[in-house]
């Protein structure tokens, strides 16, 4: 078995290496395990498996949810909420330091996706942020850690490619990640509290007072996304829609709000609808290549003799989430999420399952680590998106983005304490 990983590693880091696109690469590896490893018929599992792979029902979501986000990331949505939130932060430690934070939360519900939700909100914040004198490192800190809120909390991208990977629920993991991302919002809010007490003198003044009537007038911006939220997730919770007819309902909605803004026309509907089609071929793609590795791998008996060969190392649960999080945080370094969950799933679930862990709460603790690596370079890709609107160095972006590192590793240390963090709606979800 040394032998066969010691190749296919190897050949894991060669193919990568040179460029190669992720779905080549697992397809490459698939079929070196197979011819080189085994005597089934290579060509015949390839084909049947792509296939089978292909048809999934719960991938039908996927394509959906990322035209919702498309379509919002072309709409008004960001500037909507800056001007619905900024009222009620002004007299929060931190001020509005905090729109980063919630508005990334916000949008995150909406999108989907951690890089819209950096561009979007970028976009907005970081031009009236600057102006208003606050602190450089800390605007784009702020924005980079709390932009990979897209990966957590539903309806996630990444919560759909772990579900198809491993056989989950789609709805049981989108409600298991809410509590997860409030808590992650927690975290972040009271650093930037802690941190402007230390100092005080790098925060601009308060805007003067304004009517709490005229906080409530400009709060109606809110609406139109709050009544998204409520449609997507509340109709998965409440067992009124499954995750796909959810995933309809979000187009239909966010066409609707594009429309009110304005911002619906025949060139951002087909923009929106072709930026879809070239992320969803990429991700089922990349899918169908996993899949074949799983596969692959399974006929090698690698995952199952690797997790055997675990188990005897007698490690407790803790001590093998300890081991997994600096492997993931590695590998996060060099590839983007969705790639780290397909590569990996096939090899770690024997051994997370002999572990007695809960695949439910693992999706949820591996995307969060997947989140810390979105803003570690070189493959950071919250760290490319800041860097090619503001111009700056990526390392300068990534040490501003460092304490948000370590907030995220609070965030897992937490959820591995207190699994009901995690637990909680999906086991209430399925009480009912």
């Amino acid at each position: 078995m040394l032998f066969m990983m010691l190749v296919l590693t190897v050949a894991l880091f060669v193919l990568l290496g040179t460029g190669v696109w992720v779905a080549f690469a697992l397809l490459g590896l698939g079929w070196l395990g197979i011819s080189q490893f085994t005597s089934i018929p290579v060509g015949d599992m390839m084909a049947s498996d792509i296939w089978s792979a292909s048809y999934s029902w719960e991938l039908t979501a996927l394509p959906m949810f990322i035209w919702m986000g498309e379509i919002l990331f072309r709409s008004r949505l960001a500037e909507d909420m800056f001007t619905g939130l900024s009222p009620w932060m002004q007299r929060i430690p931190g001020r509005l330091l905090h729109t980063n934070v919630i508005g990334c939360g916000l949008f995150a519900a909406v999108s989907g996706s951690s890089a819209a939700t950096c561009a979007t909100m970028g976009k907005m914040t970081i031009p009236e942020l600057k102006r208003r004198g606050y602190d450089d490192k800390l605007v784009l800190g702020t924005l980079a850690g709390s932009a990979t809120l897209g990966l957590l909390i539903p309806p996630s991208i990444i919560l759909i490619v772990f579900a198809v990977a491993t056989d989950q629920s789609i709805a049981r993991l989108f409600v298991a990640g809410i509590f997860p991302g409030l808590m992650l919002i927690a975290l972040f809010a009271t650093y930037l509290m802690i941190w402007s007490w230390r100092y005080p003198d790098k925060v601009p003044p308060a805007d003067p007072v304004i009517p709490f009537r005229e906080k409530l007038y400009r709060s109606r911006r809110l609406i139109p996304m709050m009544a998204l939220i409520i449609g997507v997730i509340g109709s998965i919770y409440a067992g009124f829609a499954s995750p796909t007819e959810a995933a309809a309902i979000g187009v239909v909605l966010s066409l609707v709000l594009a429309a009110c803004n304005g911002a619906l026309s025949w060139n951002t509907f087909m923009e929106a609808a072709l930026g879809a089609v070239k992320t969803s071929c990429m991700i089922a793609f990349i899918l169908a290549g996993a899949s074949f590795l799983t596969a692959a791998m399974g006929f090698t008996r690698m995952p199952s003799e690797l997790a055997s060969l675990i188990a005897t190392m007698d490690l407790s649960p803790f001590m093998l989430l300890a081991v997994l999080t600096l492997f993931f945080i590695v590998l996060g370094c060099f590839l983007d999420g969705i790639s780290v969950v397909v590569l990996t799933t096939s090899i770690m679930l024997p051994m997370v399952e002999a572990a007695g862990i809960d695949l439910i709460w693992f999706g949820i603790y591996l995307v969060i680590v997947v989140e810390m690596s979105q803003i570690t370079p070189p493959v950071g890709f919250n760290l490319f998106v800041l860097q090619g609107m503001t111009g700056k160095n990526i390392l300068h972006i990534a040490k501003a983005a460092l304490p948000f590192f370590f907030l995220m590793l609070l965030g897992v240390i937490l959820i591995s304490l207190f699994p009901q963090i995690v637990t909680y709606l999906p086991e209430a979800m399925g009480n009912r």
